[in-house]
């Protein structure tokens, strides 16, 4: 049971770690844009409660997606350029055991100074 327990409140910190991060990233007046929509990702958008006044909009390079929707969070998904036009401060990436690989390919971010976050395992900015 005690394991249980554990990932229980494990759970529970990602979600507050990451709505902290969200909320105080608004306060200040930062953007923040998501990176992918997988299954995933969307499931713990949903669980956190995450809604547009926190994550304007995530990207996705399937074009079957854009102009569509996350199921539950009604969340916009555009194609990837968007990243590009809007130089949002932060991009979450949504499928964080591709966060090597993702933030290789949109390195040019750091160019305006954007920073690459990740919830799972621990919240990072990066």
């Amino acid at each position: 049971m005690a394991t249980y327990t554990e990932y229980g409140e494990r759970v529970e910190a990602t979600k507050h770690n990451l709505l902290e991060f969200l909320i105080n990233a608004r306060r200040q007046g930062k953007t923040v844009v998501g990176y992918r929509a997988p299954g995933k990702g969307n499931t713990l958008l949903n669980y956190c409660g995450i809604r547009t006044d926190l994550l304007a909009c995530t990207v996705d390079r399937s074009p079957a997606k854009h102009g569509r929707y996350l199921p539950g969070t009604h969340i916009p998904v555009y194609r990837p350029e968007r990243i590009e036009e809007t130089k949002p401060d932060y991009v979450l990436i949504l499928p964080w055991n591709l966060r090597a690989e993702i933030s290789g390919q949109l390195e040019s971010i750091r160019q305006w100074g954007g920073q690459f976050v990740v919830p799972i395992p621990e919240l990072e900015v990066f």
